[in-house]
């Protein structure tokens, strides 16, 4: 088969490899579309992979192509999303059913082989059956979705509440997005990019709700739009020092922050932050990953944030393809790594599928 295979840090080849041979409890997925997410770029050209040589990929989708000998053979031939995490199942998090915590967890596309090839070999219990009706570009959104589910229940937000979401790449606006699906009115968006404010009004966003960072005082932005109060929830998506810092000083006395975007550098708060936390009594809650395995949800919730996310597309009420901005054939996968990697045009989700498709 084809693959983009990682061999050192920004060594990054498509070449013919042999196809893979699912394990005794295994799936074997013909790939259909995989999207690249932004922890692909550092792991593809600065910091390398657990292991190499190694397939990335991560958010993917496809059809069930084989299953192992003591598989399940009611899976051959089904449409599938693809849960990237599989659990050791033995650390006190996964006997919690916490899985997304597991301590000793592998993982497809840092950890094992991913979904940036023709074929992936994938446990079955990380499998989710598709709608037949499903785009597989949809179907590939499935992870970062989850993600976003995730960090929005990380949080009891109440309807009447206004919410800020600070950093619009694809986790930002999949939380917007699902927010807005909630029906929560008082939402601010903040963003850095024209692209993101356009993605925005198009989903139903007032223009006046928007504040682009690059053009705007945004602590005083936010004071105008929240009468001088602060906002009741914020969740930061960005990771940087700065917009962390926003997150305390613009939250009102009493309110909730979400830390979702994975740290860019070392993160510090100096003092005057750290006294607003503790004076004005924040909750501050960290997320990370999804909910998968585990009945019941997480923390008493109805269904895992995967069944959230599926619930939602199943019943029309969230179109997360319409984050696409770019679409590839497997075999030109390297133009986007480089569009996100160099920044040389706007983009929100890329997306592969599978050559021919």
């Amino acid at each position: 088969m084809k693959a983009w295979v990682l061999q050192d840090i920004g060594k990054i080849t498509y070449s013919e490899i042999p196809e893979p041979s699912p394990g005794e409890a295994e799936a074997l997925i013909r790939v259909k579309a995989a999207g690249i997410c932004g922890s692909d770029i550092p792991r593809i050209y600065r910091d390398g992979a657990h292991k190499m040589p190694l397939i990335p990929g991560h958010e993917f989708a496809g059809e069930v192509a084989a299953v192992g000998k003591h598989g399940d053979r009611k899976w051959l031939h089904k449409r599938v999303g693809v849960y990237p995490l599989i659990p050791c199942r033995s650390c006190t998090a996964c006997r919690m059913g916490r899985y997304e915590m597991c301590r000793q967890y592998s993982y497809l596309g840092s950890r094992r082989n991913g979904g940036f090839a023709e074929y992936a070999a994938v446990p079955q219990e990380n499998l989710i059956e598709l709608p037949d009706d499903m785009p597989y570009e949809q179907a590939a959104m499935l992870e970062p979705l989850s993600v976003a589910v995730h960090a929005m229940r990380r949080l009891p937000i109440a309807q009447e509440e206004t919410v800020t979401v600070c950093g619009l790449g694809t986790i930002g606006m999949l939380l917007a997005m699902l927010l807005m699906e909630r029906g929560i009115e008082k939402l601010l968006l903040i963003g850095n990019k024209e692209y993101q404010r356009k993605k925005a009004l198009e989903m139903g966003l007032p223009e006046e709700n928007f504040c682009d960072s690059r053009k705007e005082d945004v602590p005083e932005w936010m004071k105008r739009h929240t009468g001088g109060n602060g906002t009741d929830v914020f969740f930061e998506c960005v990771g940087r020092n700065q917009t962390a810092a926003w997150a305390v000083d613009l939250t009102a006395a009493g309110g909730k922050v979400c830390l979702v975007g994975n740290p860019y550098t070392d993160m510090t708060l100096d003092q005057q932050t750290y006294w607003k936390i503790l004076r004005n009594q924040l909750m501050v809650a960290g997320t990370w990953n999804s909910s998968f395995f585990a009945p019941g949800g997480t923390e008493g919730q109805e269904s895992t944030d995967w069944e959230y996310a599926m619930h939602l597309l199943e019943q029309g009420r969230l179109m997360p393809q319409l984050l696409v901005s770019h679409s590839f054939g497997m075999a030109q996968l390297e133009r986007g790594l480089h569009i996100m990697r160099d920044k040389s045009e706007d983009y929100l989700k890329i997306m592969v599928c599978a050559d021919g498709d």
